[in-house]
C-alpha cells in the first residue's frame, strides 16, 4: 500500500545581495520576544491610527533588489503605499522601522549585512534584539548612516542587586520608539513572561 507524503512547497527564503538564503524556523524565546514586541507596539499604533505593524511572514522587496522577511516592521500611515495588496501581500519599498530578533543561525547577518542593507535603503530605525542577554541595540538613521542610540538591557534581580545606586540611576527601563514620536516600551515587558 502506497503512502502519500505531503511536501510543503512554500519557499521561506530571503535574498541577500543576490544570493538566496533559506529562512529557518525560530525558537520559542525568539517567538515570545517577537510576540510581545508586536503586541506592545502594535496596540499603540492601532489605537492611534499611526500605520501598520507586521511580523516575519511578509516579504519586503527593497529598492536595491534585496528581499527580506524582517522579524518585525512598522510602516507609517504616510508610507502605506508600499503595502501591495495582492494574492500574496508584500511590501515594495522601505519600512519606517525594522527589528530583528536573534536566532543562532541568523545573528551574524542581523548585525552585519542586513544592518548595512537596512541603512543603505533608508530604514529610519533598526532594533537588534538579543533574547538570551535580554538586550536591545537601537540604531537611528542620521544623514544616511546609522548611529547607535543606546543599548537597553533587562537586568535580572541578581544583576540589579550588584549595581551601585549611581549605576541604577543611569539605567533606562524603557525603550523609546523614535519613529513613533518617542513612544516608550518597558524593556521587561518585551522579555518577561508577563506584561505589567
Amino acid at each position: 500500500m502506497a503512502t502519500e507524503i505531503l511536501i510543503n512547497t512554500y519557499d521561506d527564503y530571503e535574498i541577500i545581495e543576490g544570493e538566496k538564503f533559506m529562512a529557518p524556523s525560530a525558537d520559542a524565546w525568539h517567538n515570545n520576544t517577537l510576540g510581545k514586541l508586536y503586541l506592545l507596539i502594535g496596540m499603540h499604533v492601532a489605537t492611534n491610527r499611526l500605520g501598520l505593524v507586521f511580523t516575519d511572514s511578509l516579504d519586503v522587496h527593497f529598492p536595491d533588489g534585496n528581499l527580506f522577511k524582517p522579524d518585525f516592521m512598522f510602516i507609517s500611515a504616510a508610507n502605506s503605499k508600499i503595502v501591495v495588496d495582492n494574492k500574496h501581500s508584500t511590501i515594495h519599498g522601505v519600512p519606517d522601522m525594522v527589528a530583528e530578533v536573534f536566532s543562532r543561525s541568523t545573528m551574524k547577518n542581523d548585525v552585519g549585512i542586513k544592518k548595512e542593507i537596512y541603512e543603505r535603503n533608508g530604514v529610519k530605525e533598526y532594533w537588534i534584539i538579543n533574547p538570551w542577554s535580554e538586550s536591545i541595540e537601537v540604531y537611528l538613521l542620521r544623514d544616511g548612516k546609522y548611529f547607535l542610540d543606546d543599548v537597553y538591557h533587562n537586568y535580572s534581580e541578581a544583576e540589579w542587586n550588584e549595581l551601585t545606586d549611581e549605576e541604577r540611576a543611569e539605567i533606562k527601563k524603557e525603550v523609546p520608539v523614535t519613529v513613533l514620536d518617542g513612544f516608550k516600551v518597558k524593556i521587561k515587558n518585551i522579555f518577561g513572561w508577563f506584561i505589567e
